[in-house]
């Protein structure tokens, strides 16, 4: 009979096998545009949150610099919001990654933030990476230069398709359904 029509070529496995040595088989890297997105639903959540509370004073002064010439008082008050801004974001990605493993978009966007080898952060990793985000709050620098920066690297071979806080963290953002059945079980 002749040759056949179907022929099978074994594959070098999946993409994060292919970029990080130490990725369990199967592991797929979560897309970029997944991490955008996520990260910009978690702060235009927690913002909405922080608006409500405030009654919108918050967001409102935020970047009302005339506040820093009108006296101490509204001086004081606009470093507070930033405080408060600033705090509410640390505390939020830092209390989520600690009970669910990852923020509440990236559990809907089904990312899952893993070590190299595919094993859940421990607690002490939350912190760092959450103070490691508020980069991307600097006014027009954080999302312009920063957050450029770090889609431009996920979406890079060469940085292994991880951000600067994945790098300095070692860790990278995984397709949760991907993940070995033991670290999806330690997933919440």
């Amino acid at each position: 009979m002749a040759e056949d029509i179907v022929s099978v070529h074994q594959g070098s496995g999946t993409l994060a096998q292919a970029v990080l040595a130490s990725a369990p088989e199967g592991m797929l890297i979560a897309p970029v545009w997944k991490r955008v997105a996520a990260y910009m639903l978690d702060v235009v959540l927690l913002s909405v949150v922080l608006g409500f509370i405030t009654g919108g004073r918050l967001l409102s002064d935020l970047l009302n610099f005339e506040l820093l010439t009108a006296g101490p008082r509204y001086t004081a008050f606009f470093f507070v919001n930033w405080f408060i801004l600033l705090a509410s974001n640390y505390l939020y990605f830092k209390w989520t990654g600690r009970t669910i493993g990852r923020s509440l978009a990236q559990r809907g966007f089904r990312i899952a933030i893993v070590h190299d080898n595919g094993t859940p952060l421990e607690d002490h990793h939350w912190g760092p990476r959450a103070v490691a985000k508020m980069v991307y709050l600097i006014p027009i620098i954080g999302p312009l230069w920063f957050g450029l920066r770090d889609v431009i690297r996920g979406r890079s071979k060469e940085n292994e398709y991880r951000t600067s806080v994945d790098k300095a963290h070692h860790t990278v953002a995984a397709v949760d359904w991907s993940l070995p059945s033991e670290t999806r079980l330690r997933l919440r």
